[in-house]
Formats: structure tokens, sequence, C-alpha cells
């Protein structure tokens, strides 16, 4: 998923506003979809939600996907996206 999320804040570069690999857009993200998903594909897999990733000056879906957590304990924590100064900044996921 980092990898997905890194190509995208590459991806966003001289639109909206990208400063130091952050990304910026002037218009909120619209409703977050609903997924369907079915069961994990073996023990130990987090289902990691979708969001709106920002990609050729507008938003994009990005799918969700199934993940293992890279040790024991890890928590997902999903991208979301925070107003801030009359802009909104992507918050990338990562695990906790």
């Amino acid at each position: 998923m980092k990898r997905s999320l890194l190509a995208l804040v590459f991806a966003a570069s001289g639109m909206i506003g990208c400063a130091g690999g952050v990304v910026y857009a002037t218009a909120p993200p619209p409703a977050v979809r609903v997924e369907a998903f079915g069961a994990a594909p073996g023990p130990g897999f987090v289902w990691a939600g979708g969001y709106w990733g920002w990609s050729g000056g507008a938003y994009a879906w990005v799918p969700g996907r199934w993940m293992r957590p890279p040790r024991a304990r890890a928590v997902w924590v999903a991208p979301y996206w925070e107003h801030r100064g009359g802009r909104y900044h992507l918050h990338e996921g990562r695990w906790r």
C-alpha cells in the first residue's frame, strides 16, 4: 500500500499542491465508498479499506486490499484527509 501511495504523491507534484512529499487539495474529498470484501486470504491478514487519493489533478479512488502486518500486534492506521489552512492534507496510511 505504501508503494501505491508513494506513486500518488509523485504523480501529484505540480498539481494542486505538493510540498516535500505532502499532498494538498483545495476541495474536500468525496464520501468514502463502501467496499465489499470476502474472507481474508489467510490467517493474520488485515483489511485496509480504500480511500480517496490524488491523481491527475483530481481525487481518484484507491481500492482497499488485504495486508499482512509487519510484526505482531501491529495496527493499521488508515490514510485520511485533514482540513488545514483552507486546504486538505492527505495523511498516509501506516502501521503503528
